[in-house]
């Protein structure tokens, strides 16, 4: 950990604070040749800011958080902004799953269900982290998450790096090995605006998803095990629809999207999943992934009560997240991909954010 500020040609590491257990938290910003950057704290190895050109060419961060370490460091006042998420991102029913013969109790975080790795999840803990690239800039992340940590079994060893690439993209690699069964669900949980940070609503923001088919959810937001088409509903976005087109037919309380959507091509590796375009700005970012599914949340549950970056409040529908992973509750549910990973195998996952602009 850099305990003063130092630079390379591309990275810049500079001391972020100290958490409630006076661990040092160091921020690395990455920046590329045309003055795009991404700043990345070892705090949850989460992204704090983004920032990247609009159609006037003015660079603007599009991350939505917090200007200093404080506020990622209260649970209650934190929804995972920027972070990685781990060991398992999204929900498991009632906390529970079943492997070999084996029924595995995780903390309730989420009643009745446990969310996003449990009560400390990879996004409440310190990762270890080093430059191992300048061109492009390159930063790897590695925690070691002991048996037994918020109740999965196995050691895991996990890896996340950033990479921000000339043509803006911003690369997040994820790997993860075990010495036991267990199961992974790795992913990125940025919350974008791509007007800017604290600047309003995304209802106006255009979305397209490569997916046909959604898994529609119970009133705790877990899968009912259903493969349901989004012909003739409010889930289909295969084609550019602003957010707020159908929003209030999606229902729950609050209402918006929160849903797992079953992605086109899922044998096919890296390729595109999902585009958003924001009008005022005329930016547009495009999303990439070799997972086979895509959580799609509209910030329903941002209600005004977070202060974040320059003082502004996030309201309702303030941001949306595109979190490609697999699906909510896999374990639970043997129709959906499996997420078991087992000793002498290695978990993959590649999600990539590209930046770019109307014309």
């Amino acid at each position: 950990m850099a305990a003063a500020e130092t630079s390379s040609d591309s990275v810049v590491t500079k001391p972020f604070g100290k958490t409630d257990d006076n661990e040092p938290v160091t921020l690395y910003t990455l920046t590329n040749k045309h003055g795009v950057s991404a700043s990345i704290m070892t705090f949850g190895a989460a992204v704090v800011n983004l920032f990247v050109p609009d159609k006037d060419g003015k660079l603007g961060d599009v991350e939505l958080g917090y200007d200093d370490l404080t506020g990622y460091l209260d649970p209650k006042k934190d929804p995972h902004f920027g972070a990685t998420i781990g060991r398992y991102g999204n929900r498991i029913a009632k906390g529970q799953f079943t492997l070999d013969g084996h029924t595995y109790q995780l903390p309730i975080n989420d009643p009745p269900n446990s969310l996003h790795g449990g009560d400390k999840g990879f996004d409440r803990l310190v990762w270890n982290a080093e430059i191992v690239s300048n061109d492009p800039p390159s930063v790897l992340f590695t925690h070691i998450s002991p048996e037994g940590e918020e109740g999965y079994p196995g050691t895991l060893k996990a890896t996340v790096r950033y990479t921000l690439t000339e043509d803006n993209k911003l690369k997040i690699y994820f790997t993860a090995t075990t010495d036991k069964p267990t199961v992974v669900n790795l992913t990125h949980h940025s919350y974008f605006n791509l007007s800017g940070a604290g600047s309003g609503t995304i209802l106006d923001e255009l979305v397209t998803i490569n997916a046909k088919a959604y898994t529609p959810v119970d009133s705790t937001l877990i899968p009912t095990g259903e493969i349901k088409s989004v012909d003739g509903t409010p889930m289909d976005f295969r084609k550019p629809t602003a957010i707020g087109d159908r929003i209030q037919q999606v229902g729950g309380k609050p209402i918006g999207y929160d849903h797992n959507y079953v992605l086109n091509d899922p044998d096919d590796g890296v390729r595109w999943i999902a585009t958003v375009e924001a009008p005022k700005t005329g930016r547009i970012m495009k999303v990439y992934s070799d997972q086979p599914g895509v959580q799609f949340y509209s910030g329903n549950f941002l209600d005004g009560t977070i202060t974040g970056k320059d003082g502004k409040t996030y309201d309702q529908y303030d941001a949306l997240c595109l979190e490609p992973q697999h699906f909510p509750d896999s374990p639970n549910q043997p129709k959906f991909p499996s997420t078991v990973l087992k000793p002498g195998d290695t978990y993959h996952c590649t999600i990539i954010y590209g930046f770019s602009t109307t014309k």
